[in-house]
């Protein structure tokens, strides 16, 4: 029999494994891969058994990730997220027309995509492709590209989109737990630490000090993907720092709300930049990103 190359297990029980873990239900994955609720479980189950690790905490009324499962789905994610980066790329190669956007997983689903919608709306005869990364973001392969950094460092065109202001989030019922009523309370309740590769990230220890608080803080949960530590805190996991630029829907719905009125000014932008070489769809699109009345400026 022959080896399987990378030593990987089948791809089918990685795939359902990450839609199973995203959705954080076997019900929705099974509906995003047209399968039955109990093919996911099978091939959940046979992903655990050959990692001799369990995935997910089953409970009736559904299911939760262990810590096990959380560091899986992020390193799928990863590979996922190269994977659909070369595919981006070798699709714009094919098709000039369309529009080629790069971002990060947090700036696409939170921010850009939404807009996106509302583009076509209007724009629906052009074509727009996502380059979802969290690692390089400086590639030439893209029309467009969003940037959390100082824009002044930039040469070309480019433009702020927001300018944010950073908040100590939780849902509901954290909060209700957890009675947080000055900044030093967080030193006694569970966080969510982002580890970001960029040093303009703001982290707990950096909000908190600009608060005046240095006392200790609970190193309870690290993550490395923002949308995972903000799903992780709807979870009830922990109170975790939200740029209201990309958290506002969340707090419109009231699945996360401000457990403090204090607020930190993030220390640089979120920008687009529009790259040498653009076609002019690519320019309407800077345009319309640039002076699209719902952007938080």
């Amino acid at each position: 029999m022959l080896k399987r190359p990378y030593d990987l297990p089948p791809m089918s029980s990685l795939i359902s494994f990450e839609a199973a873990a995203r959705h954080v239900s076997f019900k929705a994955a099974a509906r995003e891969l047209n399968v039955t609720p109990a093919a996911i479980s099978h091939q959940v189950k046979s992903l655990e058994q050959e990692l001799q690790s369990a995935l997910f905490r089953r409970h009736h009324r559904g299911v939760e990730l262990t810590e096990t499962g959380a560091y899986l789905l992020v390193s799928l994610q990863r590979g996922f997220e190269c994977m659909n980066d070369a595919l981006n790329q070798l699709r714009a190669r094919s098709t000039k027309t369309s529009v080629t956007i790069r971002a990060t997983t947090a700036v696409s689903s939170l921010w850009l995509t939404p807009r996106l919608a509302q583009f076509w709306k209007i724009h629906g005869h052009i074509s727009v492709s996502q380059i979802v990364s969290d690692t390089d973001q400086a590639g030439s392969d893209c029309d467009l590209s969003i940037h959390y950094g100082d824009m002044s460092n930039e040469t070309g065109t480019c433009h702020a989109l927001f300018h944010d202001h950073i908040m100590a989030l939780a849902s509901p019922r954290f909060a209700q737990l957890h009675k947080i009523e000055q900044i030093s309370d967080l030193g006694k309740v569970p966080l969510i630490h982002l580890d970001a590769d960029k040093s303009t990230w703001t982290d707990w220890h950096g909000w908190c000090k600009a608060q005046g608080y240095l006392g200790p803080l609970r190193n309870s949960l690290r993550v490395n993907n923002y949308v995972i530590a903000l799903q992780a805190a709807q979870d009830d996991m922990g109170a975790v720092l939200g740029w209201h630029g990309l958290t506002k829907m969340f707090i419109d719905t009231g699945k996360l709300i401000k457990i403090l009125p204090e607020t930190v000014a993030s220390p640089v932008d979120f920008y687009v930049k529009l790259h040498p070489n653009a076609t002019d769809r690519a320019k309407l699109v800077y345009d319309w990103l640039t002076h699209e009345p719902s952007c938080d400026k």
